[in-house]
């Protein structure tokens, strides 16, 4: 019998021979899990997994929950086939400072023990604090931020958990213009834990089956009537126009360029559906259209985690989509034309992932050199994935991918083991958790430890951090929707606040630019130009200092924290 021990080993050697070296020096973190208070192991059934109930893992919401101006951790968390509805509970963690949690939970009033799976940030009653949108098997959830660390679940009460579906991923974002923040929900297949579902066959052996063959359930769309409750439109706004698929993971953001926000839906196994929003709660399926519903060869893929960035600097946003093993992540990069070219091959992100079956992804400058790097979580669906069997293992390594010119190169480093660990990954966040101004990340699994880990580039001024607040309309007061543009000695550089998240979780609402390590000369000033695009298409200006954390009003003013 082969071990999760000696799958481990094997997975380690294999994928340490398997990665084309990058400049090992220009991307530093450290495993800080021990020493920073978070001792959590999530639940998702039992390992070995049997159904595919228990296969995707669990979410993060990443969120300020007490006003302190720093990132606290909500983990929905999940149960078992044997009392679904009885999991081991939610999480809730404090940020205290220099990379340091504590469990918060009990204090809170957070009492949640549903099959969980994916969250949304947003503060939906707009009264300043962010509430916490949790996607369920079952019933969704909504806990309402009532201040001072205190959260109440308010879903009946806001018109919410009528259909009981098997929610994946969640979004906020302000989708009718009238800047209060609407919700999108994906769902995933039809699936009871009481029945269990007959195994299916993959390569000759005998697997977990879906979705394949499974009944695909139906996406949800609420508008927020901004009295602390909902309605669901998900026929009226035409969402609900093209057939139900697997949906995994949503975005929302303007990629047609025409100031809407329109969603992005990863599908698993089928083409994704990009929505364009038509105006007054009314949205058009375009996938095909655009280019962004399979990859160059017309295949649909198992699309799972979505990040967004500008990868050629047109401030244009690019999608990149992770997925199954033998098949290669996709990086759709956009045109002018609103059409999305395939440019997998041309940024080299392909070949280092066909080994890999990719989660929770995000573009993220990790050295701060004035470009975003690629972060990828892996870990199979099987566990009886080998590399013989399956041309892929069970437990698999991050995938880090370091922007070197015009492509990305995979980094190997012997010498930092978060790098070579090989782990059952899923979601993961990334912000500036210890206020030192370079991106932290923060990584769950399949029925495993939570990872805190701490990026340790050299203390500089090479960076900035632009966080918006909406006062004329604190419905949406984080700008959801937004497009935030710097320029620094003749770097141009673009980012985003969108609705949704890398897989299951939020993105945060603050937008990083690593700037490089130059000084202040004559071409590269002190202070930075910013441009917002705010979600109603006005544009304001303001400079802000390198190596600063701003908030950016309407006023054009810079607030340092």
């Amino acid at each position: 019998m082969i071990t999760l021990g000696a799958i481990s080993a094997l997975s380690a050697a294999f994928f340490a021979a398997f990665f084309a070296a990058a400049d090992q020096a220009s991307i530093q973190m450290r495993d800080v899990t021990a020493a920073s208070g978070i001792e959590f192991v999530t639940t998702s059934g039992a390992t070995p997994s049997t159904q595919i109930l228990e296969v995707k893992g669990g979410g993060i919401a990443i969120l300020d929950m007490d006003g302190d101006g720093d990132f606290d951790l909500f983990f929905p968390n999940g149960a078992t086939l044997a009392a679904p509805m009885q999991g081991s509970g939610a999480r809730l963690y404090e940020n205290l400072g220099a990379m340091i949690f504590r469990d918060v939970t009990a204090a809170s009033g957070i009492n949640h023990h549903a099959w969980s799976f994916g969250c949304a940030v947003g503060d939906f009653d707009a009264d300043g604090r962010d509430d916490i949108y949790i996607a369920c098997a079952g019933a969704d959830h909504l806990l309402r931020n009532l201040g001072g660390g205190k959260f109440v679940d308010v879903t009946q009460a806001a018109g919410l958990g009528n259909e009981a579906m098997w929610g994946t991923s969640a979004a906020f974002a302000d989708l009718d213009g009238d800047h209060d923040l609407d919700l999108y929900v994906a769902n995933y297949v039809e699936c009871d834990p009481a029945t269990p579902i007959a195994p299916a066959h993959f390569r000759g052996i005998e697997v977990i089956n879906g979705p394949r063959g499974l009944r695909a359930q139906p996406d949800l769309l609420y508008e927020n009537l901004g009295d602390g409750t909902f309605a669901d439109r998900s026929e009226s706004s035409g969402i609900r126009a093209p057939a139900a698929s697997f949906g995994l993971n949503v975005v929302v953001l303007d990629l047609t360029g025409d100031g809407r926000p329109d969603i992005f839906v990863g599908n698993d196994s089928r083409s994704n559906f990009l929505f364009e929003n038509l105006g007054g709660m009314r949205f058009c399926e375009i996938g095909a259209k655009s280019g962004t519903a399979t990859n160059i060869e017309g295949a649909e893929q198992a699309t799972m985690g979505i990040a967004v960035g500008d990868v050629n600097g047109d401030a244009r946003p690019d999608l990149f989509t992770t997925n199954f093993s033998d098949d290669t992540n996709t990086l759709a990069v956009a045109r002018a034309n609103g059409f999305f070219d395939d440019r997998t091959a041309q940024y080299g992100v392909g070949v280092p992932s066909r080994a890999l079956c990719g989660w929770a992804t995000a573009f993220v400058d990790l050295d701060q050199d004035g470009d975003e790097d690629l972060f990828i979580v892996n870990g199979h669906v099987y566990p009886q994935a080998t590399r013989a069997t399956m041309n892929s293992e069970y437990l698999q390594p991050l995938l880090i991918m370091s922007r070197v010119g015009d492509r990305f190169v995979a980094v190997k480093d012997e010498a930092q083991p978060w790098l070579n660990s090989v782990q059952r990954d899923r979601s993961a966040v990334f912000a500036d958790l210890d206020g030192d101004g370079d991106q932290d990340a923060v990584i769950s699994g399949l029925n495993q430890a939570v990872r805190v880990l701490e990026n340790t580039h050299a203390p500089s001024n090479d960076w900035v951090t632009i966080e918006l607040d909406d006062r004329a309309h604190p419905g949406n007061r984080h700008a959801i929707g937004a497009r935030i543009t710097v320029k620094s000695g003749g770097q141009t550089q673009t980012r985003w606040i969108f609705g949704g998240g890398p897989f299951q979780s939020n993105q945060s609402p603050i937008a990083h630019f690593g700037l490089g390590a130059a000084t202040a000369t004559p071409t590269v000033p002190a202070l930075i130009d910013v441009t917002v695009r705010w979600p109603d298409g006005v544009e304001t200006t303001a400079s802000v200092a390198r190596g600063s954390k701003s908030t950016l009003t309407r006023a054009a003013t810079a607030v340092a924290k």
